[in-house]
């Protein structure tokens, strides 16, 4: 990918619910290695953007480009083997995960939808917990016997699985304790700077934002109302 073209452009995007106008033409761009925050009060549209990004609801306006292709002028059946490469991480640690697999199982089956062998797929996801700060230990257990920083350390897990370039992250650490929030922003920053992923971050709280952001969008009623560099200490 040619470096001089952003890993994810947005621009004057619109997601519409009825009448209503969730999205109301939101521009900005994303940079390999780069975190770039949305923020904004509860119903500005942040997680709306972060779902039509993610194409999971396409949106009613603007155009997606991600590693110079558009997005929303694909079908389904294009669209299916770039969404790898484009992985969310939810704010409900527990809920992202099946209740019903081990931790293990959980991080293999993105690799075995891909075709990985199980033995591939075993080292593999050996790897990934390593990666996380996760152990085989780990891995045996269901998620109810985790806590919910090392579940939601699963679920990044699980993410990175599909060799990402971009992490859309929606709100990754309001549900945890504050104890276990500096741990967790520490390893994806860790990882970041290791992988070269880009980010967007989506949150409310703008302590977190401030510290954790390259730059920081304000969302207000749908609409980007301010945007700046970051205004935190260094990561």
């Amino acid at each position: 990918m040619n470096p001089l073209i952003p890993l994810l452009s947005v621009r004057d995007l619109v997601v519409r619910f009825g009448e209503a106008l969730a999205v109301d033409h939101v521009s900005f761009d994303i940079a390999a290695g780069e975190t770039v925050a949305l923020t904004g009060p509860s119903g500005c549209g942040k997680s709306s953007t972060a779902t039509a990004v993610l194409q999971l609801r396409r949106p009613d306006g603007g155009e997606v480009w991600f590693q110079g292709q558009e997005l929303t002028a694909l079908d389904e059946r294009r669209l299916r083997p770039l969404r790898p490469a484009m992985q969310p991480v939810f704010q409900d640690p527990y809920g992202s995960l099946s209740p019903r697999l081990r931790i293990r199982d959980a991080v293999a089956e993105p690799l075995r939808v891909r075709g990985r062998t199980k033995a591939d797929s075993r080292a593999r996801v050996t790897e990934l917990l390593d990666l996380v700060g996760l152990t085989s230990v780990h891995g045996d257990r269901l998620p109810h016997e985790l806590s919910g920083g090392q579940c939601q350390r699963a679920g990044i897990a699980r993410a990175l699985a599909c060799d990402p370039r971009l992490l859309v992250l929606d709100e990754p650490v309001s549900a945890l304790d504050p104890s276990l929030r500096a741990g967790i922003l520490n390893l994806l920053a860790e990882l970041q700077e290791r992988l070269g992923l880009g980010y967007l971050f989506i949150s409310h709280d703008m302590a977190v934002v401030r510290h954790f952001s390259d730059r920081v969008i304000e969302m207000r009623a749908g609409r980007v109302v301010a945007a700046s560099t970051r205004r935190g200490p260094a990561r």
